[in-house]
């Protein structure tokens, strides 16, 4: 398993996009700290971040990436 430090993916688990990020993280064996917006304040937090309220949302070292084929695209490249 392979945990990345300073990364944070805001998602919510009934959107597909995010359901596609997350099994390619199953796949990989990635790991990170994961934030579920449909929880009290972190929808908030996420657009005080990126400004939106999009998911998935990958921040890396407090920068926000958007859009699934480019987030799965990153993580492979951060997979042992």
């Amino acid at each position: 398993m392979s945990y990345l430090k300073d990364h944070t993916l805001y998602y919510k688990k009934t959107c597909p996009f995010c359901q596609k990020v997350l099994r390619f993280m199953d796949e990989k064996g990635i790991t990170l700290d994961m934030r579920d917006t449909t929880q009290p304040g972190i929808q908030n937090d996420l657009v005080c971040i990126g400004g939106k309220k999009q998911v998935p949302c990958l921040v890396i070292n407090g920068k926000a990436m958007y859009e699934s084929d480019d987030i799965i695209k990153y993580l492979a490249t951060q997979a042992d």
